[in-house]
């Protein structure tokens, strides 16, 4: 449904950058709510997710990308191919860098696609917090602004807040004049059983070492709100590659995944406002991220 006023504007924003910049934590920072997951490990966003937020007269629809890398099986294919078509879809990107370090590939490669579609860019330099001497900050801009033309570079702290009502002015800038495509109340396009998945696993990615987390996908198979609306029951199955994974998964005695379910629990009862009663089931299908049945199923398929 669309809505309009004389003065509204709206804009589609991509969130891009290389793996780990801390694109996922913006997005929940801007929305005050948790609809991406978050971890220490690169790679932890698979799939578009969709967060909408109005900012006065403007509303912004953010899409947070996966991290761009060189893939290694299907499952990476598929989330470059994300990224790409993201790119192409928006009105303008929101290119996240860190406050240090090389210029990596991946950004490279992404302000050639900016210029090739001649797309307006915006550049927040993330972290800020971590930098004691700030004024390498100004290298850090010199360095971008060299490469490309963005319309405006933001130093910010997702983690702090700092800088980010720069960045959402600089953003309103560039939304066009025109109707609201969704609901003022609308946060997310992610269902909640998508969402609950997702909590799952980010807890998977913070407690397990790091060979394992990223074979691991999770389905949920039952999420029901009790008749009287005081607990809803969650059932779940943990998808790994291997035998020895889902020793590790389940941990001694099944210590680890009442750990994890745990965890998810009271990331779970938060977002959904409710009292929650969470059951996980571990299982092995190999090699699941090179099978098109099995990224299907979990729901990495192509968006037509």
């Amino acid at each position: 449904m669309q809505h309009t006023n004389p003065s509204s504007k709206s804009a589609f924003v991509a969130i891009v950058g290389k793996p780990n910049v801390g694109k996922s934590s913006l997005l929940n920072r801007l929305l005050g709510e948790k609809i991406a997951i978050v971890s220490a490990k690169p790679q932890t966003t698979r799939s578009k997710i969709m967060g909408v937020m109005n900012h006065g007269v403007t509303q912004l629809v953010f899409t947070d990308t996966p991290g761009l890398h060189k893939p290694r099986s299907k499952l990476g294919d598929y989330m470059v191919r994300t990224v790409v078509e993201s790119i192409g879809d928006v009105d303008c990107c929101l290119m996240v860098v860190e406050e240090s370090g090389n210029l990596h590939e991946a950004e490279t490669q992404l302000i050639e696609r900016f210029r090739r579609l001649e797309m307006p860019a915006v550049l927040a330099i993330n972290k800020i917090d971590r930098l004691p001497d700030k004024t390498k900050l100004l290298e850090r801009i010199t360095l971008f602004s060299s490469l490309y033309d963005f319309a405006a570079i933001i130093p910010i702290s997702a983690e702090t807040g700092e800088g980010l009502d720069r960045l959402l002015d600089a953003l309103c800038d560039l939304a066009q004049e025109g109707p609201h495509f969704f609901d003022e109340d609308t946060l997310t396009d992610q269902p909640e059983r998508v969402i609950a998945a997702e909590i799952i696993r980010e807890k998977l990615l913070r407690l397990l070492s790091d060979e394992v987390p990223h074979g691991t996908a999770v389905e949920i198979e039952k999420m029901r709100e009790r008749p009287d609306g005081t607990v809803m029951d969650i059932e779940a199955t943990v998808y790994c590659e291997k035998e020895s994974h889902k020793g590790i998964i389940i941990g001694k005695g099944g210590a680890m995944l009442k750990k994890i379910g745990t965890y998810a629990r009271t990331d779970l009862e938060a977002f959904l406002e409710t009292k929650v009663n969470l059951k996980l089931w571990v299982k092995v299908t190999p090699d699941w991220r090179n099978k098109a049945g099995s990224l299907k199923r979990f729901g990495y398929v192509e968006q037509k």
